[in-house]
Protein backbone atom coordinates (compact mmCIF):
# COMPACT_ATOMS: atom_id res chain seq x y z
CA UNK A 1 0.00 0.00 0.00
CA UNK A 2 1.38 3.31 -1.01
CA UNK A 3 1.46 6.10 1.47
CA UNK A 4 -0.29 9.30 0.56
CA UNK A 5 1.05 12.62 1.65
CA UNK A 6 -1.30 15.18 3.07
CA UNK A 7 -1.10 18.52 1.40
CA UNK A 8 -0.60 20.93 4.30
CA UNK A 9 -0.33 24.04 2.14
CA UNK A 10 -4.01 25.04 2.33
CA UNK A 11 -4.53 28.57 3.54
CA UNK A 12 -6.92 29.52 6.35
CA UNK A 13 -7.02 33.23 5.43
CA UNK A 14 -10.35 34.99 4.96
CA UNK A 15 -10.61 36.79 1.64
CA UNK A 16 -10.99 40.51 2.30
CA UNK A 17 -10.88 41.89 -1.21
CA UNK A 18 -14.62 42.76 -1.28
CA UNK A 19 -14.71 44.14 2.27
CA UNK A 20 -14.17 47.82 1.28
CA UNK A 21 -17.04 47.55 -1.22
CA UNK A 22 -19.39 46.20 1.44
CA UNK A 23 -18.41 48.89 3.93
CA UNK A 24 -18.89 51.61 1.32
CA UNK A 25 -22.36 50.30 0.45
CA UNK A 26 -23.39 50.25 4.13
CA UNK A 27 -22.03 53.74 4.69
CA UNK A 28 -23.84 55.04 1.62
CA UNK A 29 -27.11 53.36 2.70
CA UNK A 30 -27.04 54.96 6.16
CA UNK A 31 -26.10 58.36 4.76
CA UNK A 32 -29.07 58.30 2.40
CA UNK A 33 -31.67 57.01 4.85
CA UNK A 34 -30.75 59.07 7.92
CA UNK A 35 -32.91 62.12 8.60
CA UNK A 36 -31.15 64.96 10.33
CA UNK A 37 -32.87 67.56 12.49
CA UNK A 38 -33.98 70.41 10.25
CA UNK A 39 -34.41 73.17 12.81
CA UNK A 40 -32.79 73.91 16.13
CA UNK A 41 -35.56 75.03 18.46
CA UNK A 42 -34.48 78.18 20.29
CA UNK A 43 -37.64 78.67 22.39
CA UNK A 44 -39.02 76.71 25.32
CA UNK A 45 -41.66 74.22 24.30
CA UNK A 46 -44.21 72.75 26.67
CA UNK A 47 -46.90 71.72 24.23
CA UNK A 48 -50.53 71.65 25.48
CA UNK A 49 -52.39 68.34 25.68
CA UNK A 50 -55.59 67.46 23.82
CA UNK A 51 -57.87 64.49 23.26
CA UNK A 52 -59.16 64.98 19.71
CA UNK A 53 -56.22 64.87 17.34
CA UNK A 54 -55.80 64.53 13.59
CA UNK A 55 -52.61 63.41 11.92
CA UNK A 56 -51.17 65.26 8.93
CA UNK A 57 -51.00 63.39 5.65
CA UNK A 58 -48.23 65.28 3.85
CA UNK A 59 -45.60 66.82 6.06
CA UNK A 60 -43.84 68.33 3.06
CA UNK A 61 -46.66 70.90 2.86
CA UNK A 62 -46.23 72.02 6.48
CA UNK A 63 -44.22 75.02 7.68
CA UNK A 64 -43.56 75.40 11.39
CA UNK A 65 -43.78 78.50 13.58
CA UNK A 66 -42.53 78.19 17.17
CA UNK A 67 -43.70 80.63 19.84
CA UNK A 68 -42.30 80.70 23.36
CA UNK A 69 -39.83 82.19 25.79
CA UNK A 70 -36.22 82.03 24.48
CA UNK A 71 -34.01 79.37 26.04
CA UNK A 72 -31.01 81.69 26.24
CA UNK A 73 -31.26 84.72 28.51
CA UNK A 74 -29.41 86.92 26.00
CA UNK A 75 -32.58 87.00 23.85
CA UNK A 76 -34.75 88.25 26.72
CA UNK A 77 -37.65 86.72 28.64
CA UNK A 78 -40.60 87.81 26.50
CA UNK A 79 -42.12 85.22 24.13
CA UNK A 80 -40.59 85.27 20.66
CA UNK A 81 -41.52 83.87 17.26
CA UNK A 82 -39.09 81.43 15.65
CA UNK A 83 -39.18 80.17 12.07
CA UNK A 84 -36.48 77.87 10.77
CA UNK A 85 -33.44 78.86 12.88
CA UNK A 86 -34.11 82.57 13.41
CA UNK A 87 -36.31 84.85 15.50
CA UNK A 88 -38.66 87.15 13.59
CA UNK A 89 -41.24 89.80 14.39
CA UNK A 90 -44.92 89.36 13.53
CA UNK A 91 -44.50 91.79 10.61
CA UNK A 92 -41.92 89.49 8.99
CA UNK A 93 -44.33 86.54 8.92
CA UNK A 94 -45.77 87.68 5.59
CA UNK A 95 -42.34 87.36 3.96
CA UNK A 96 -41.79 83.95 5.59
CA UNK A 97 -45.09 82.55 4.26
CA UNK A 98 -44.39 83.91 0.78
CA UNK A 99 -40.94 82.27 0.79
CA UNK A 100 -42.46 78.96 1.92
CA UNK A 101 -45.04 79.14 -0.88
CA UNK A 102 -42.34 79.87 -3.44
CA UNK A 103 -40.66 76.57 -2.54
CA UNK A 104 -43.80 74.63 -3.56
CA UNK A 105 -45.21 73.88 -7.00
CA UNK A 106 -48.17 75.84 -8.35
CA UNK A 107 -50.63 73.07 -7.46
CA UNK A 108 -49.41 72.76 -3.87
CA UNK A 109 -49.26 76.49 -3.02
CA UNK A 110 -52.87 76.56 -1.79
CA UNK A 111 -52.31 73.45 0.32
CA UNK A 112 -49.61 74.99 2.53
CA UNK A 113 -50.37 74.38 6.20
CA UNK A 114 -48.87 76.49 8.96
CA UNK A 115 -48.22 74.49 12.12
CA UNK A 116 -47.90 76.57 15.26
CA UNK A 117 -46.04 75.01 18.15
CA UNK A 118 -46.87 77.34 21.02
CA UNK A 119 -45.67 77.06 24.60
CA UNK A 120 -48.65 76.65 26.93
CA UNK A 121 -47.40 79.60 29.03
CA UNK A 122 -47.27 82.01 26.05
CA UNK A 123 -49.54 85.06 26.16
CA UNK A 124 -52.44 85.29 23.75
CA UNK A 125 -51.32 88.70 22.45
CA UNK A 126 -48.40 87.35 20.43
CA UNK A 127 -50.53 84.47 19.14
CA UNK A 128 -53.24 86.83 17.92
CA UNK A 129 -50.55 88.96 16.21
CA UNK A 130 -49.34 85.85 14.38
CA UNK A 131 -52.89 84.91 13.40
CA UNK A 132 -53.56 88.42 12.09
CA UNK A 133 -50.45 88.37 9.91
CA UNK A 134 -51.35 84.92 8.58
CA UNK A 135 -54.80 86.24 7.61
CA UNK A 136 -53.22 89.12 5.71
CA UNK A 137 -51.12 86.77 3.61
CA UNK A 138 -54.14 84.46 3.13
CA UNK A 139 -52.61 81.51 4.98
CA UNK A 140 -55.89 80.09 6.26
CA UNK A 141 -54.78 76.53 7.01
CA UNK A 142 -53.40 76.87 10.53
CA UNK A 143 -52.81 73.92 12.81
CA UNK A 144 -51.87 74.01 16.48
CA UNK A 145 -49.50 71.24 17.55
CA UNK A 146 -50.51 69.38 20.72
CA UNK A 147 -49.62 66.22 22.61
CA UNK A 148 -52.14 63.43 23.16
CA UNK A 149 -53.71 63.62 26.61
CA UNK A 150 -53.98 60.44 28.67
CA UNK A 151 -56.51 59.66 31.39
CA UNK A 152 -53.94 60.43 34.10
CA UNK A 153 -53.46 63.99 32.69
CA UNK A 154 -57.06 65.09 33.24
CA UNK A 155 -56.73 66.11 36.89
Amino acid sequence: MPKFKKNAKTSQDIPTSSLPDIIFMLLFFFMVTTVLRETEILVEQRIPRATQLRKLERKSLVSYIYVGKPRKAEFGTEPKIQVNDIFITPNELILFVQQERDKLSEVEKDQLTISMKVDEEAKMGIISDVQQQLREVNARKVMYAVVRRTDSDRF
